[in-house]
Formats: C-alpha cells, sequence, structure tokens
C-alpha cells in the first residue's frame, strides 16, 4: 500500500516515517484493497505536553475512513489511529458483504421466478 506522510511544522525523521510505514502495512492484513493513504503528523502549540497530531486518511474502494488522535508522541498518536481505522476497515467489510449478499439474494430470486 502506497503512504504519503506529510509532516506539518517540523521534520520528521527516518525512524518516525519507517515505524509509520510499519503500523499502515499492518491494515492490510484486514482489508486488502486498501488504494492508498496520507499522514498528516502536526506539531501544535498548545502549552499541555500532548500536542502531536496524527491524522491518517485510506482511501477504500467505496469511501474514505479517516482517523484523528491527539498525544504526547507521535508514535501514540499513530497507534491509536491506527487501530480506530481497523475497526472501521471491518466495519466497511461487514456493510460491503451484507450489500453483496442482498444483491446475490435478489439475483437469484430473480432468476427462478423468470422460468
Amino acid at each position: 500500500m502506497k503512504i504519503g506522510v506529510q509532516s506539518i511544522h517540523f521534520n520528521a525523521d527516518s525512524k518516525l516515517l519507517d515505524f509509520i510505514q510499519k503500523k499502515a502495512n499492518k491494515l492490510d492484513q484486514f482489508f486488502d484493497q486498501i488504494i492508498s493513504g496520507e499522514v498528516y503528523l502536526k506539531l501544535e502549540n498548545v502549552e499541555n505536553e500532548a500536542n502531536k497530531i496524527s491524522e491518517i486518511k485510506l482511501i477504500v474502494p467505496g469511501g474514505t475512513l479517516f482517523a484523528k488522535e491527539q498525544c504526547k508522541s507521535f508514535e501514540e498518536a499513530t497507534d491509536l489511529a491506527i487501530e480506530s481505522l481497523r475497526k472501521q476497515i471491518t466495519k466497511h467489510k461487514d456493510k460491503t458483504r451484507a450489500k453483496l449478499s442482498e444483491h446475490k439474494a435478489i439475483l437469484s430470486e430473480s432468476e427462478t421466478t423468470d422460468y
């Protein structure tokens, strides 16, 4: 899967980029039809320590999945966002399977009534 990473207001090091790519590649285990993904890493100027934001957008057939997390480190925020996307992927798969099975049932009914 192709993942684009954009860091806003700072330069991300290669260890962070490798970590994000490794975590995002694990989503292929749950859904192999992911077209691409975008990761936005933002550094906010707030007083508390949890000023690192990770936003992940996945393009899948039939829609777009999005997760945004804010934590003390980019790794933690990315972990939480990936977990949220994993849940969204399983819901998306269930919905598409249900639609597909409905269509197959309708087609099989119409074929038996035609004869």
